[in-house]
């Protein structure tokens, strides 16, 4: 076969890890089609396949060879490569051989560089067949595999051992053994209710022959909708809704090839426990999908994803309410016991727990947060004594049975403890929301004291890793900084706090005194600035927009969303981009003269109409804006400071800005810097774009 077909590739394994079956399959599809193109294979649309037992690929249109290619080589310049007898010298002789010819096959290039010698030849491509293999072991060995197993006597290594492998391109397969497997173009169906073998004549047969015959879905997006489906009408059958999280029905999608949902049961008194708990342990132990009524309320019922059609499903019901009582019997028991004892009282223990080596204990950090919570209260219109209370217990609910079981219960469930021990309300809120934004889009914590905790630990986090040395490079972030910036920023902008960041920071490493490095405040600052460009470029914002207001370094992130909304209602004006690339002129100008100091412009040395036009317009656009900026209305302000672009346009029109005389030159520089001053309380619209 020479024409394009299309190529079918599977890899048949014992049941992946389901957490990474997806990562798999995307870096699986990703090094493949590297390879194809690398090697001049110019391929159609690939679509990948994952399923518990197999990661495939099935792409369209995939050349049979390679296409001849035709390589060129420029050697030595002609008047290196000949002696003045017209003999070869030895550059040229080595030349020659390099090549693998005479010197008689060896042609002249004429360039603008003058002559020299070259190789032509042409190369022919060799066949898919050829490449493939090589290709497809290569992409295997590349995939992200943290640990690789060997299984039989051999040495190979693979995330799971492989059964089978199918090369088919077009109607041929393609010779190859991998993992000491031969390929063929038989596929394997569901490992019970499948066909033990299914031949497949053209790769375009492959979904539609493993759905029929094999009982499997292989493509792994219409699975997870086929799960979400079936989870939700089992819930709306049941008479409820079913909580789908999004990570579990990944989860679940990876674990099975043809799902059937099933719905089960608890006993009701199991309710009496913190919903999280209960939601905790039937995700995380039995991958149940839990079910609430229409009020929120949770349910004692529950939905299962089972990998087989079963025609006795009460049996499978059956066993899944059995394994779940005993998971929740443990919840019952943490839950009574962690109560046995108050949540302040575990406080002492905390010096036992280490939090960053060169930072102290949890202890420490909890005392620190809760003296820098109490200075930032008075910004969130909140009493100090709540969230201090709230950040010493903010840790306690580590030590408890139920937080040990389920990592992702902390805060919960120190929340619920603090309530039973009789907290104030402002504390007990505090503590459910202070790791508040957990991921992005989030909420962002809804009490005055939540906000409050939450912006004083993630300060101390910031400025404590930061001092240390361990600012996040990379993909690297072990201490989740960047979530911890985003955050702040969120909870500032959303709440409109006039918390200034720098402030902040600067009382945050007050607390570290001197285990963090000096600088550490600013370098943080840098940080989040960072964080609010990548956090307004996702909402759409335009790049020079945000960049407009970011380099006037506004240390009040509400400010600094006043201001980008601002910077864009000022450009829907008809003067803005006349004033944009004006103060871009005075930029310019500025950053060109020579021993310039900004300063006041002496009135005496206006001599010009068009200058003192401008300066006369000028200071009452200072004058009116002074109000508008101590209000916050950034918008009003640029509105009124776009009044000017008519005395400016004349301004550059008619006046000599480097005049010869120092003093008007002196001068009118200090005029052209107010009015750049005027326009930088806002933002430097000089960086706006002429679009």
């Amino acid at each position: 076969m020479t024409l394009p077909a299309d190529l079918l590739i599977e890899l048949g394994t014992e049941e992946l890890p389901p957490k990474a079956l997806l990562t798999l399959s995307n870096h699986f599809q990703t090094e493949v089609l590297r390879r194809l193109t690398q090697a001049g294979l110019q391929c159609g649309p690939c679509r990948a396949f994952a399923t518990p037992r197999r990661l495939a690929l099935l792409i369209e249109q995939v050349p049979a060879r390679q296409p001849d290619q035709q390589i060129e080589r420029r050697g030595p310049a002609v008047a290196a490569a000949f002696d003045a007898l017209g003999a070869p010298t030895g550059a040229a002789q080595g030349f020659a051989r390099s090549c693998g010819v005479e010197m008689a096959a060896l042609e002249r290039q004429a360039t603008d560089k003058g002559e020299w010698l070259t190789f032509r030849s042409l190369v022919p491509g060799l066949a898919l067949a050829a490449l493939l293999p090589s290709m497809i072991e290569d992409a295997l060995a590349a995939l992200p595999i943290p640990k690789r197993m060997r299984w039989g006597s051999a040495d190979y290594q693979f995330v799971r051992p492989v059964q089978w492998l199918v090369l088919l391109h077009g109607t041929q397969v393609i010779p190859a053994e991998i993992f000491g497997v031969r390929s063929g173009a038989i596929s394997r169906g569901h490992r019970y209710m499948g066909a033990a073998s299914i031949p497949l004549a053209v790769p375009g047969d492959y979904e539609q022959l493993l759905a029929t015959s094999g009982r499997v879905i292989v493509d792994f997006a219409v699975r997870r909708e086929r799960v979400r489906a079936l989870v939700t009408q089992a819930g709306v059958d049941a008479g409820g809704c079913p909580l789908i999280d999004p990570q579990l029905l990944d989860e679940v999608t990876a674990l099975v090839e043809w799902p059937c949902a099933i719905t089960g049961s608890f006993d009701a008194h199991f309710l009496a426990v913190p919903r999280e708990a209960l939601i905790a342990s039937m995700q995380g132990h039995q991958k149940y999908f839990p079910l609430e009524d229409a009020t929120g309320q949770l349910l004692n019922q529950f939905v299962t994803i089972a990998n087989i059609d079963s025609p006795q499903p009460e049996l499978i019901r059956s066993g899944n309410e059995r394994v779940i009582r005993p998971r929740l019997s443990d919840a019952v028991f943490f839950w009574n016991k962690d109560r046995a004892t108050p949540l302040a009282t575990r406080l002492a223990r905390l010096a036992d727990m280490v939090f960053e080596r060169r930072l102290g204990s949890l202890l420490e950090k909890s005392e620190r947060v809760a003296v820098l919570a109490g200075q930032l209260a008075p910004l969130f219109d909140v009493l100090a004594e709540y969230p201090a209370r709230a950040a010493r217990l903010s840790r306690c609910d580590l030590i408890c049975e139920m937080v040990g079981e389920f990592p992702e219960l902390q805060g919960t469930m120190g929340a619920y403890y603090a309530a039973h021990d009789g907290e104030p309300p402002a504390v007990v809120a505090a503590l459910r929301e202070f790791y508040q934004p957990r991921y992005a889009g989030d909420a962002i914590p809804a009490s005055p004291s939540g906000q409050c905790l939450a912006i004083a630990d993630k300060l101390d986090t910031l400025t404590g890793i930061f001092g240390v040395g361990g600012a996040p490079t990379g993909d690297k972030d072990p201490y989740a900084l960047r979530r911890a910036a985003l955050g702040c920023l969120r909870i500032c902008m959303e709440t409109d706090s006039p918390i200034d960041l720098l402030a902040g920071l600067n009382a945050a490493a007050a607390g570290h005194a001197e285990r963090i490095a000096a600088g550490t405040p600013l370098a943080v600052f840098d940080f989040m600035l960072e964080r609010a460009r990548g956090y307004f470029h996702e909402r759409g914002s335009r790049a020079d927009v945000v960049e407009s207001v970011l380099v006037t370094r506004p240390t009040q992130p509400r400010e600094l969303r006043r201001r980008i909304l601002a910077v864009e209602a000022f450009l829907q004006l008809p003067a803005a981009l006349s004033l944009a690339a004006a103060n871009k002129r005075i930029s310019n100008i500025l950053r060109k003269a020579p021993d310039f100091t900004p300063g006041q412009p002496d009135p005496a040395l206006l001599v010009e109409p068009a200058e003192l036009a401008l300066a006369r317009e000028l200071a009452l656009a200072s004058q009116e804006t002074a109000e508008l900026a101590s209000s916050g209305d950034y918008a009003g302000y640029l509105a009124r400071a776009a009044a000017l672009h008519a005395p400016v346009d004349a301004f550059f029109e008619e006046v000599l800005v480097m005049a010869e005389d120092d003093a008007l030159r002196r001068n009118r520089l200090q005029l052209l810097s107010a009015l750049q001053a005027l326009f930088l309380r806002v933002a430097d619209i000089s960086h706006i774009a002429a679009t």
